[in-house]
């Protein structure tokens, strides 16, 4: 086994896939306004076309998965294809992000189908707010989703809380004192200035070292624990049974200098980083009948288009347009 090696020397390790641009929230920092155009499904990778991806990254040391969207639970046939994932020799995590709402009647099968983790996004613990949010009064069937996701044996669950000044910082310390009581992980993560997200301003964004001062000045000291190579830092309250991330994209991005993923967007592009612009096209040469040589030349392509820092350390300016190739229902979470 030869690993992935990019130029800077990491080894990949893990990917994203996003398996649908299609979501039945309207996250107001996530979709535009006006709505957006939905890939048509013609251009959204086919399940086999995923797995053959897999296959070779499997082979080439890839270990960790994560299904993203959209909202991946809309897509049908979603149960089988974990399971399929989930055979594939050499995968030690398979994980998937979702906002939840289907979870109360999918999350046993999907458990039981060979997943190992969920991060369920909320970003609110007010019903009307969540509402304003999201646009959609959905709130009560994301509880039973968590509720369910927990029945199934889903442990710990990471809660991915999106913080933006004025919306829900003052929810901040509820939060996170639900560590107290719960075997969870609430992650706290900077709002991005990019896509849609580019109509907030500076004002809005909450940077992480601030999250962790507003949960310590209410709930007592943080104490930093070890954790994994990924984007956050975790942390613990004193005898809390679960523990709290910030992800701080913005104001600590240490974390570029590690970081062992890539992803694979809905419509079949290899993207080195979230914030990156460059991409390799696979999904075109597959449908055009590539080899499995070929293809693995491509994904080594995308591979050392690997940068050291994301494009915002790199100085790309906040403000991004909010087309279809930066929405992040199109990228995947």
């Amino acid at each position: 086994m030869t690993p992935l090696i990019d130029t800077h020397g990491r080894q990949i390790r893990y990917v994203r896939i996003s398996i649908t641009d299609r979501c039945n929230l309207r996250c107001r920092y996530c979709m535009p306004a006006s709505g957006v155009e939905w890939i048509p499904h013609e251009k959204i990778m086919r399940y086999e076309e995923y797995l053959r991806i897999l296959g070779i990254c499997v082979n080439r040391g890839m270990e960790k998965v994560r299904i993203t969207g959209g909202e991946p639970l809309l897509r049908k046939g979603l149960v089988e294809f974990v399971r399929s994932v989930s055979l594939l020799k050499g995968i030690r995590d398979l994980s998937l992000t979702t906002n939840g709402v289907l979870l109360p009647s999918m999350a046993s099968e999907l458990k039981q189908a060979g997943l190992n983790r969920l991060n369920i996004s909320l970003d609110t613990l007010d019903r009307e707010k969540f509402i304003h949010i999201t646009q959609v009064n959905a709130f009560d069937r994301v509880i039973a989703g968590i509720r369910a996701a927990a029945d199934a044996g889903f442990a710990p669950i990471k809660i991915n809380v999106v913080a933006i000044r004025g919306v829900n910082d003052g929810e901040i310390p509820a939060f996170a004192s639900l560590t107290r009581q719960y075997d969870a992980e609430v992650r706290f993560i900077e709002l991005m200035p990019m896509g849609c997200a580019s109509r907030f301003g500076s004002p809005e964004i909450i940077r992480a070292p601030e999250i962790r001062r507003i949960i310590e000045a209410s709930l007592g000291a943080l104490e930093e624990v070890e954790y994994g190579g990924g984007p956050a830092r975790v942390y613990r309250l004193a005898g809390a049974k679960g523990l709290i991330g910030l992800i701080g994209a913005l104001s600590e991005h240490d974390f570029c200098g590690k970081c062992n993923r890539i992803r694979i967007t809905a419509s079949g592009r290899l993207r080195p980083c979230l914030f990156s612009d460059s991409e390799v096209d696979l999904l075109g040469p597959m449908r055009r009948g590539i080899t499995d040589a070929e293809l693995e030349a491509l994904i080594e392509e995308g591979v050392e288009m690997k940068g050291l820092r994301h494009g915002i350390c790199a100085g790309r300016p906040p403000g991004m347009d909010p087309d279809s190739t930066t929405t992040m229902n199109v990228l995947g979470g």
